[in-house]
């Protein structure tokens, strides 16, 4: 079993850093890609408890969320990020590592290497 769990989007460079970051340090990661395998709101809520960040971090405000008219003010309590984000997976920001009862947004990238090492 891993100890610590990537949420990862191929597609996004600093998610793909993360996982070189992980494999350089020789972290056990597991990798959920939460695009093919979408979180439910109890498991966002869960998420969202253990994050570090605010749960308005979690949102994506790139230019699909301007396209479905979304307001980030409406997106700043752990039930309204978690319902937000099972409509619209895609707005979830990454890559999010989650260890024991920690998660962080591996953004800055330089926050990566101290969470998988401590």
């Amino acid at each position: 079993m891993s100890e610590t769990t990537i949420l990862h989007h191929a597609q996004c460079s600093t998610s793909r850093h993360a996982l070189t970051v992980a494999e350089e340090v020789g972290a056990d990661v597991e990798v959920v890609q939460y695009l093919k395998t979408p979180l439910d709101r109890d498991q966002l809520l869960e998420l969202i408890g253990k994050l570090e960040d605010s749960p308005a971090d979690l949102v994506r405000k790139d230019s699909f969320f301007k396209d479905q008219g979304l307001n980030a003010e409406d997106y700043t309590t752990p039930g309204a990020v978690a319902d937000l984000l099972v409509a619209h997976p895609r707005l979830m920001e990454r890559p999010v590592l989650v260890r024991g009862d920690r998660a962080i947004i591996g953004r800055p990238k330089d926050r990566v290497a101290p969470f998988l090492q401590g």
